[in-house]
Order: structure tokens, then sequence, then C-alpha cells
């Protein structure tokens, strides 16, 4: 019985796990609950080597109607590449108490197919990894939808505060260029 075949698919299989590891950004190396779910999602798989949109996001605030625009630039952009992260955050108390309640305002109300995750901090020393890392690179976000468009490689962060609106000439042109 041959076994090549076998061995030669697990050290592919190896390979390519010790490859993820070694592309993927400390900061985005976490596994995080989604929205208002049990199932998590590996920042990682999902981002690796593709240029990621990362939005801090509240269901209560004046900004919450660009959702629509954040969904649109989603389903533009995400077959040449792009990935959307939305990390709602109640640290400028507007969003909801209850995680259902979140997530009606993404799900049902704007229709976001994009990744939600679950609500955390996204300022200050309790601030998740992804937003210290982004806190280093550019600044903390000082209001809700603040966007943040990185490389593939995870190095190059541009922020963009939230009177940017998703589709704009601006932040287009800066998902381009990661592209």
């Amino acid at each position: 019985m041959n076994k090549l075949p076998t061995v030669l698919a697990l050290t592919a299989s190896l390979m390519s796990v010790g490859a993820m590891a070694a592309t993927c950004p400390e900061y985005l190396n976490l596994e995080v609950r989604k929205l208002h779910s049990e199932e998590t999602v590996n920042l990682c798989e999902i981002t690796q080597g593709k240029p990621v949109l990362i939005v801090n996001t509240a269901s209560n605030c004046g900004f919450t109607p660009q959702f629509k625009a954040l969904e649109a630039l989603h389903e533009n952009y995400k077959d040449k590449g792009l990935v959307v992260i939305g990390f709602p955050s109640d640290d400028f108390f507007q969003e909801e108490n209850d995680e259902k309640d979140t997530a009606k305002v993404c799900y049902t109300n704007y229709g976001v197919t994009f990744t939600m995750l679950a609500t955390s901090p996204v300022r200050g020393s309790d601030a998740n990894s992804v937003f210290k890392y982004l806190a280093e690179k550019t600044a903390a976000p000082k209001w809700n939808f603040y966007k943040y468009v990185v490389s593939g490689d995870g190095t190059v962060v541009q922020q963009f505060n939230s009177k940017v609106k998703p589709d704009s000439e601006e932040l287009k042109q800066a998902i381009e260029s990661v592209l």
C-alpha cells in the first residue's frame, strides 16, 4: 500500500497551518464570537492576506444608517477580496443593552451580511486587541462608525472618522489602493 499520497496531504496541511500562523498579524490571531450567536469566527482565517475594512458600530447613533452603505461596499468589493468586519461597542453609550436588539438593527433593519462580532470595547485599556492595534497604528476611535482600512498583510492602516461616509470617494480610493 502506497502511503505517499497520505504523507503528502498531511505535509501540505501542516504547511498551510504553519503558513497561516506565520502570515497572520498577531492582533488578528483570535477566535471571536459572532453577534448574537454561539458561533465563533477565526479572524486569521477570514482575513488572511486580504484587505480589511474594520468599523466600530452602534445601533442608536446618528451614523447608524451607514450600515446600508457599508453593506453596499461589502457587496461591491467582496469578490475582489475585501473583508468587512463590524465591531459593535457601547463605549459611546449608543449600543443596545441586549445583543438580540443589536442583531435586529444590523440584520433586519439594514440587511447586513458582512461579519458582525459580539459587542466589545474599542477604546481605552479594555479595548479588544484589534482596536488596541488600530489605536497604536493611527488612533482610537473618537466616536462610532470610525472606519479603518487595513492592507492584506496588516501593516498599513488608514483611519476615517464617522463623518466619512462608506460610499465616499475618499474611502473607496483607500479600499482600492489595498486591493
